[in-house]
Parts: C-alpha cells; structure tokens; sequence
C-alpha cells in the first residue's frame, strides 16, 4: 500500500467511524460518569472495537459467508439496537437506571454496547476494514490495514478525552438538553442503517435519484 492509497484508506475509515460524531454520543452516554470513569469506558470501548474490527479484516468475509449472514442482516440488527438506545436516551432510562445502580460495584457501562458495537464497529466499519483488507496482497498490506485502523481509533481517543471539558462547559440543563437531541438524532441514525440493510436487501427501492 503506497501513500495515496494509506491516505485513502485513513479517510475511508475515518468517515465511516466519524469520530467527531461520537464525541457528543459518548458525552451523551457516559452522562454523570467522572473522568477517570469515562476514560476507562472509552479504552474498553475502543479495545472491544479494535479487537473486532481486525477480526473482521482477517476473518470477517470467510465467516460471513461461512454462516450465511449477509451484511444489509447486520445493519439492520445493529439499527434495531441503536434506536433501543435512543429510546432510553429520550425518556431518560438510561439516566436512571445509572442513579439507581450507582452503588453497585458492577453497575453496567456503555463502553461494549452501544459504543464498542455499533457505534465504533459498527456494519460499515466491519464492511470497510473487510473491504480494505481485500483490496490487496500480502502480510504487508494486511499491516498497513491495521495501522489505518490503529490511527482512526487514536483520534477517536484523543476526541474523547475532550469530553469531560465539554460537560463542564455546557453544565447540566446543557447536557440534559444536548442528550435529549443527540437521543433523537440517534434515533434517525438507527432508522438509516435499517433502511440502509432493507434496501442492500433489495427488499425496498433506491430512493429517486439515489
């Protein structure tokens, strides 16, 4: 893989993650978490993302269709559990749930679903890297997949490590407000991916003109 190429993967990939996105999702998601909290969600996050995203640039396209899924069945499964997330970001179960289980020593964290998956290896980020890896030979190539991969994640940490200053900066009527937004906008995203697999599907038409 040549520079163009490395600079064109990088892009790819950085698109389809859209670590910008994120960061108000994962401010959304981690709300009232403390800063060393909400680091460790988002290196478990980004471990669990980056362990599945280089399985599926190894493995990912024998074992899809070594088992018959199809990727337009993976984006429709993970737009079904993206608009259940939305649906507690909305009506503010998630909040809840969280007060309620503070002091428990094993409270659930976001950090594996929704962020490790789908939001970080999401379909399209598992179609990318299987896309990617595909495009050429060799272990040297498969190498420089990975650091494509390595380089995305990075900025995606980066990203997130501003998140804490942000909450600060928007106080909590801010955040509430932000996370009640971003749960609809979130909601939007979920409906996209499944429209998105049902068309891949041929089960509904290309939009006009699409």
């Amino acid at each position: 893989m040549n520079t163009p190429e490395f600079v064109t993967a990088f892009v790819t990939l950085f698109v389809v993650v859209d670590p910008i996105g994120l960061v108000p999702l994962f401010l959304a998601l981690t709300q009232g978490m403390s800063a060393g909290m909400r680091r460790t969600v988002g290196i478990r996050a980004l471990v669990i993302a980056a362990i599945l995203l280089t399985a599926f640039g190894l493995f990912g396209d024998a074992l899809l269709r070594g088992i018959g899924i199809s990727m337009p069945a993976f984006r429709i499964a993970g737009g079904v559990l993206l608009f259940l997330t939305a649906l507690d970001m909305l009506f503010e179960r998630r909040t809840q749930r969280r007060e309620g289980q503070s002091a428990e020593p094993h409270a659930p964290d976001p950090s594996v679903f929704p962020l490790a998956t789908p939001l970080l290896a999401g379909p399209g980020a598992m179609a990318t890297m299987i896309l990617l890896a595909g495009s050429g030979t060799g272990g040297l190539h498969l190498a420089a997949v990975m650091a494509v991969m390595a380089l995305v994640l990075a900025c995606v940490f980066v990203l997130f490590l501003l998140a804490t200053p942000l909450e600060r900066a928007l106080g909590r009527t801010g955040t509430m407000v932000v996370t009640r937004l971003l749960g609809m906008l979130l909601a939007a995203l979920a409906v996209q991916f499944i429209l998105d697999g049902l068309r891949g599907a041929g089960i509904i038409a290309a939009p006009f003109g699409g």
